[in-house]
């Protein structure tokens, strides 16, 4: 029976890739502490140093092209409603309901 795999939440993945960044004690030492594999640390680290330009990216731009592309989407959701409630009760008159 293989042993069900250890899942670590981003927070422990961050509090360990700090605890590598500090260099307090290697990466073997801590593997070792926490019982990981130094390789999976070494790639925390490496993901970590690669996205760490993303934590300073100003996103409002995006953030706002989303919310004007979804008040679109509800506008034109809602266009279609009032369309199709008034087709609706035009053949109900037609038909005498």
């Amino acid at each position: 029976m293989k042993p069900t795999r250890r899942k670590f939440t981003p927070e422990e993945k961050a509090r360990l890739v700090l605890e590598i960044l500090k260099e307090e004690k290697s990466v073997s030492q801590l593997a070792a502490e926490h019982f990981i594999h130094a390789n999976v640390l070494t790639r925390w680290k490496s993901e970590a140093v690669q996205n760490l330009s993303q934590l300073f990216v100003d996103d409002r731009k995006g953030i706002t092209k989303m919310k004007q592309e979804y008040e679109q989407q509800i506008d034109e959701l809602y266009a279609e409603v009032g369309k199709l409630t008034t087709q609706l009760s035009w053949i109900k008159k037609k038909s005498g309901l």
